[in-house]
């Protein structure tokens, strides 16, 4: 196969950052692509190129395939690197790069379609014998189907999208009276994230570990497990803190966990870098849980406890390499902690806003992949990931004594984040245990058991700026016809502004009203916690309520919040259309 000399990176952030580094270590030109928010974020700076998209939305951007071809063939890119969430698992998106000649850096799209959608991934693991929990064998059609599965098998029951990935849209069913709410839940948060709604259903275990291998194939028949991760500290089943290799387990889980991903893979003929995910019961039972058919955002660890460079390792398998060793014995232990824009003080809400400093931390065994800067803005509109902070030790208890010390160095201010939960979870006794004794984490531990004394976020949060206006205008370079777009203030002919990359907007930001951070107002007025886009709607003016009642459904860096009512009262002063964006504050209604 041809070699790679310019990758297009589909995607943004830190995924796209870490894939330009890979490439220029690799000495392979990238270039970028990105929404209009992106046009100043790091990856769009760090490539030799980049392309706008011409949207704000991912649905306008990221998720059109038709665009990022056309900056392909416009760039000259021979390669497209998919990264992780949008289309990465998308095999249409696959099938049309190669279409257009390009290589794909990844596995074939006839690989995604049989383990990229849980169902048929199901099929395969059930005819390699891997082991599974009852599940429903085709997507469910309708919230009637989930029903009957609950009424076969019993409560607690997981909707999951085919599609899905990182957590979004999974909903866990723990009473029947939750299924249709969370089955239309489901379906809005994989539509959003991924573009597809088809959703199935599956027994889920209460307490488990969640514990995955990562895996590389070449076309060669040959297939190496790098190392094996626990990703069991999560918050609404989405990943907070993962770590390398995945401890705790016995000898025969181990092998179990090794012998049924090389046979899963081995039996669709995947080639290249993916995850095959298993939930660890209690009682030691091991169940087959999906396959992700690209890079993990926690692959990470793995680098770290076996010194493989994941990305490098995908170019070259995408270049017909052969991987010509075997499963790598891992060396040390590593942490890896996901620095989102989100208040654990507040139940991990999303949090978007100005990042006003950004401090990343060093040391012995620290290393920080981030997409984010001081200066930059974190939008509402894309994942809740800044950054992430990996540490490594000779033990588990080395890097824990690390991360102590990395997590305490780490400063962002603007927007609140995670860091306070990561430097109290890493001095947990359920979780910050000696070597030898295992942890008592599992998926649902931080909703179920940890005791969130975390206080609110007390910095003063900004409206996110509203984007400068901007203009195109046509310019001549030696001749060559050339469409240029900057900001009015440029276009207009301000003086001295030609040339110069706008700092930001021409007004300051707006601070919030003070005494309003969501929930209920002295005034009786239920107001938005977040900026956010109303998904859905779920009274109507002059309802009664009581307590606890959901209101509205509100989305925000691609996760589903709702809104509850805080007290009894009739509705009034209704202010929420559905599919509009909304600021922080904002007075969804009034409670009479």
């Amino acid at each position: 196969m041809p070699r790679i000399s310019k990758v297009l990176i589909a995607n943004r952030g830190e995924i796209a950052v870490r894939i330009i580094r890979a490439a220029r270590d690799a000495g392979k030109a990238s270039v970028a692509v990105y929404a209009d928010q992106d046009r100043d974020a790091l990856h769009a700076r760090l490539a030799d190129e980049a392309y706008a998209l011409n949207g704000t939305t991912s649905a306008d951007t990221y998720l059109v395939i038709d665009k990022i071809i056309s900056v392909a063939r416009r760039s000259g890119a021979d390669a497209v690197h998919p990264g992780y969430g949008f289309l990465a698992e998308n095999a249409d998106f696959a099938r049309a790069v190669i279409d257009a000649g390009l290589t794909w850096i990844g596995p074939s799209p006839e690989s995604i379609e049989r383990l990229g959608d849980k169902v048929s991934a199901r099929h395969v693991a059930e005819k390699v014998g891997a082991p599974l929990a009852p599940g429903t064998i085709e997507p469910v059609q309708d919230v009637s189907e989930v029903f009957d599965f609950v009424d076969q098998v019993g409560l607690p029951v997981a909707i999951k999208a085919a599609f899905g990935g990182g957590g979004r849209g999974l909903k866990v069913v723990r009473s029947r009276d939750q299924v249709e709410e969370l089955f239309e839940s489901a379906t809005r948060e994989a539509i959003a994230a991924f573009g597809r709604g088809e959703c199935f259903v599956e027994k889920y275990l209460d307490k488990p570990r969640h514990v995955e291998t990562q895996c590389l194939a070449d076309e060669h028949g040959n297939v190496v497990i790098v190392s094996t991760r626990d990703c069991s500290l999560q918050r609404r089943h989405q990943k907070l803190v993962e770590e390398a290799p995945a401890p705790y387990l016995t000898a025969s889980q181990e092998e179990r966990l090794y012998e049924s991903s090389k046979a899963i893979l081995r039996e669709v003929g995947y080639v290249g870098a993916g995850t095959c995910e298993f939930l660890v019961g209690a009682d030691g039972t091991v169940s087959f849980l999906e396959v992700n058919t690209r890079l993990q955002v926690e692959h990470c660890v793995s680098e770290e406890v076996t010194g493989i460079d994941l990305v490098r390792e995908q170019f070259r398998i995408a270049e017909g390499g052969v991987l010509d060793y075997s499963d790598p014995v891992a060396r040390g232990h590593s942490f890896e902690f996901r620095i989102n824009g989100e208040d654990p003080g507040r139940n991990f809400f999303p949090a978007p806003g100005p990042v006003h400093a950004f401090h990343a931390p060093s040391g012995p065994g620290v290393r920080v992949d981030s997409g984010v800067v001081s200066g930059d803005v974190v939008s509402g509109s894309f994942d809740s990931m800044l950054a992430k902070l990996i540490v490594t030790g000779a033990t588990r208890a080395e890097a824990l004594e690390r991360s102590r010390r990395a997590l305490a160095e780490f400063e962002v201010t603007g927007l609140p984040t995670v860091l306070p939960f990561h430097r109290a979870v890493v001095s947990d006794p359920a979780f910050a245990t000696p070597d030898e004794t295992p942890f008592s984490i599992y998926t649902q531990w931080i909703e179920t058991d940890f005791v969130n004394e975390i206080p609110a976020w007390s910095g003063s949060p900004e409206e996110l700026p509203a984007p400068a206006a901007r203009e195109s205008v046509v310019v001549e370079v030696q001749g060559k016809r050339i469409e240029v777009t900057m900001p009015s203030i440029v276009a207009g002919g301000a003086a001295g502004a030609a040339g110069r990359r706008p700092a930001g907007p021409s007004a300051p930001p707006k601070r919030r009203s003070s005494g309003v951070r969501g929930g209920l107002a002295s005034s009786g007025s239920v107001t938005s916690p977040m900026q956010a886009t109303v998904v859905k709607l779920a009274v109507a003016e002059g309802d009664t309520v009581v307590k606890g009642d959901l209101l509205v459904v509100l989305e925000a860096m691609k996760m589903e919040q709702p809104v509850a009512a805080p007290r009894d009262g009739v509705v009034t002063g209704l202010n929420a259309p559905v599919g509009q964006t909304i600021s922080s504050g904002h007075v969804l209604l009034e409670l009479a």
